[in-house]
């Protein structure tokens, strides 16, 4: 039992491995290109706001503590909002009215035109995570998707889309955060390095 777990491990290791591998080289470009856009709203006192459900609710903030906070380096902190944090925000808008209407709501109140919305849904097709992409597309702001499979409903409203070359919902996982730790580490070293 123990020699089938091991293999087991090293199987699903070897999956994520060749699939993050495949996830580089056909986003590469796009993620490249996120990074960019990041670096110029943020040099033109823009900020990030980022928002999903479930893991990519964590996601959400893990992206928010690496540019607040830090990544690798000592240094100012960069405009990022998980938009998942704020209980009370939260259970009133979903009391009140509807939970799709959760990041709604926020990205009126806190998303200013050429600002960037970053919706994460393994799927796409989270409807607080479509009708946050879809606010934001509306009131002008850069609308990133980070996503899996063929992005799902999302696509739609997303200016620029990065998508995890898989349906399993934990490899997809494993892209997205991949994803967040090359966004921070670029942008930080573009911002602070010059780079």
């Amino acid at each position: 039992m123990h020699q089938e777990l091991f293999e087991e491990i090293l199987k699903i290791g070897e999956t994520s491995r060749k699939l993050q591998e495949s996830f580089l080289k056909t986003e590469g470009e796009k993620i490249l290109k996120v990074v960019n856009l990041a670096v110029e709203v943020i040099k033109n006192g823009g900020k990030i706001l980022v928002f999903g459900n479930g893991g990519s609710a964590a996601d959400s903030q893990h992206l928010a503590g690496e540019l607040i906070n830090r990544f690798k380096k000592d240094r100012e902190p960069l405009p990022c909002i998980a938009l998942t944090t704020d209980t009370s925000v939260l259970t009133s808008i979903a009391n009140d009215y509807d939970f799709s209407e959760v990041f709604v709501k926020q990205i009126k109140a806190l998303g200013n035109k050429g600002d960037i919305a970053l919706g994460i849904s393994t799927s796409g097709n989270s409807p607080n995570v479509v009708e946050g992409l879809k606010i934001a597309k509306e009131k002008g702001l850069h609308t990133v998707g980070l996503g899996g499979g063929d992005g799902g409903r999302m696509k739609e409203f997303c200016d620029i889309l990065i998508l995890a070359p898989s349906k399993e919902t934990p490899r997809i996982q494993e892209c997205h955060l991949l994803f967040i730790h090359i966004f921070a580490e670029l942008v930080e070293k573009s911002i602070f390095e010059g780079l």
